[in-house]
């Protein structure tokens, strides 16, 4: 009589199945501002953050539950301390990777230098485990329970100076023109419409970082290629789902969310695709956007450490203005100038057609 066998725990196929159903109900929970306890990330029991798609999956999971605790820890962790997890509460599955150096003869090959190292392999693999938030645990000490902080108000549609500092640092060429964002791989732009146009100048600064997300693509920055991008395509769908991750981990650290100027059932139905045709999208577009976050953040630290800036190029005039991602560029103060060339406006308008152009080769 054979014998019957429970399927095997798919932890992949699980957690992706979970954002489908969640993006299924016309909801990205990622985008609501939120902090747990003065926290922006979800924190390891020891107090470090979660990295990639981890982060990504606590981040929504502590949204959607309400939780205001920003720690969580494992069944063991939290024995450890004397606490326990309420009865009925219901864990996270998380993942990690490690990776394991086969010989050719297939057993495990240590590291005693002899001559089989050469042709040993080496395998990644992924495993799960499960976390509970500390709101879901009796007798933690109270330092796992921090007091939320006050949420800074901030000026409509102005600047504010440590997130304007952080991207104008960056050094790659960020036009403020128009009404429309994206990125222009020809001529390695970033195109933005000017901050006066967002009541809330937190999206402003979300927008910018996700059109930031798809310059990291360029050959000479991280050689991002996910194939011949058109609008509406997978490899599109793709580097979008890299670009709102991009955005999210990057609005952790600076404090923003996510944003675009467009959110319709065409960019959601953009994430089910790919989703539903790949399993294991999301984790490794996860993996993709924590470069491109690390990126960024280490090319604004550059800037503002004083590396070398490239050369001004020539402002243009009217509703528009470069920056050239340093700390010396024009900023904040151009931006909110109003159109004074006529010419120019007509040149913007001819820029805003090419939008469907734009995708095709690879912007947004």
């Amino acid at each position: 009589m054979a014998r019957s066998r429970t399927p095997k725990f798919d932890a992949t196929e699980v957690i992706t199945n979970e954002i489908i159903r969640i993006i299924e109900r016309g909801v990205l929970p990622w985008r609501k501002p939120w902090t747990a306890g003065g926290s922006s990330r979800p924190l390891r029991v020891g107090g470090e953050p979660y990295q990639g798609v981890n982060n990504f999956l606590l981040t929504m999971r502590t949204v959607m539950a309400g939780h205001s605790s920003p720690f969580w820890m494992t069944l063991p962790q939290a024995n450890a301390l004397d606490a326990k997890v309420r009865k009925g509460e219901k864990s996270s599955v998380v993942v990690y990777y490690g990776q394991s150096r086969k010989g050719a003869d297939g057993e495990d090959d240590g590291s005693d230098g002899d001559d089989r190292s050469e042709e040993a392999r080496i395998f990644r693999f992924q495993k799960s485990y499960r976390v509970f938030n500390a709101c879901q645990i009796e007798g933690l000490p109270d330092s796992f329970y921090p007091d939320p902080e006050p949420a800074p108000e901030h000026p409509p549609s102005e600047p504010i100076p440590h997130m304007q500092a952080f991207f104008d640092a960056i050094d790659i060429t960020t036009v403020f023109t128009g009404t429309e964002a994206y990125y222009l791989p020809p001529v390695d732009k970033v195109y933005m419409p000017s901050i006066t146009r967002f009541h809330d100048p937190r999206n402003f600064y979300g927008v910018w970082a996700h059109e930031l997300a798809h310059a990291t693509k360029a050959p000479h920055r991280l050689n991002r290629d996910f194939g011949l991008s058109k609008f509406g395509n997978t490899s599109y769908a793709r580097e979008e789902i890299v670009a709102e991750l991009t955005s999210v981990f990057l609005g952790q650290t600076l404090g923003f969310t996510a944003h675009t100027l467009e959110m319709n059932a065409a960019y959601l139905h953009n994430w089910l695709r790919v989703l539903r045709s790949d399993k294991g999208a999301i984790f490794k577009h996860a993996a993709d956007a924590q470069r491109a976050c690390d990126y960024l953040i280490a090319r604004s630290q550059a800037g503002r450490a004083g590396a070398a800036p490239r050369p001004p190029e020539p402002r243009e005039n009217g509703d528009s203005h470069v920056t050239q991602g340093t700390e010396n560029a024009a900023g904040g103060l151009l931006q909110r100038r109003p159109p004074q060339d006529h010419h120019l406006q007509t040149r913007c308008l001819l820029v805003e057609p090419v939008r469907g152009r734009v995708s095709a080769l690879g912007g947004t």
